[in-house]
């Protein structure tokens, strides 16, 4: 039941920074898109730039951020870099990588370019 739970937290967790994105004027254009690395949580357009958006959910801000580990980001990296495959201009598609940190209130703190490579 926890893990259905948790999956569920999860997804609120998503819809809620998918709305900030949207609100923002970025377009969340996919959702817990699958690669051959991995998953990339939410993937939305800031004009020109694609926007990998990594979701963290915990209590507080401090302890979403430190869920994040190393092995995480270097499967965001990969799966993004696959991703830009798909563009036009490939890997020279302007891109960025952002956390969005969730509080137990549901309350978000997003994080542009969080994610440097």
């Amino acid at each position: 039941m926890s893990g259905l739970v948790s999956y569920l937290s999860g997804q609120a967790a998503e819809d809620i920074v998918a709305r900030d994105y949207d609100c923002r004027g970025q377009h969340v254009e996919a959702r817990r898109w699958r690669g051959t690395y991995g998953e990339v949580d939410l993937i939305a357009r800031d004009g020109d730039t694609v926007v990998f958006v990594e979701v963290k959910k915990s209590r507080d801000f401090m302890r979403a951020a430190q869920r994040i580990t190393r092995a995480q980001l270097e499967r965001i990296h990969a799966t993004a870099c696959e991703y830009l495959e798909r563009e036009p201009k490939g890997q020279m598609t302007p891109c960025r990588f952002d956390v969005a940190l969730v509080n137990a209130q549901g309350a978000t703190d997003i994080i542009e370019n969080a994610l440097a490579y």
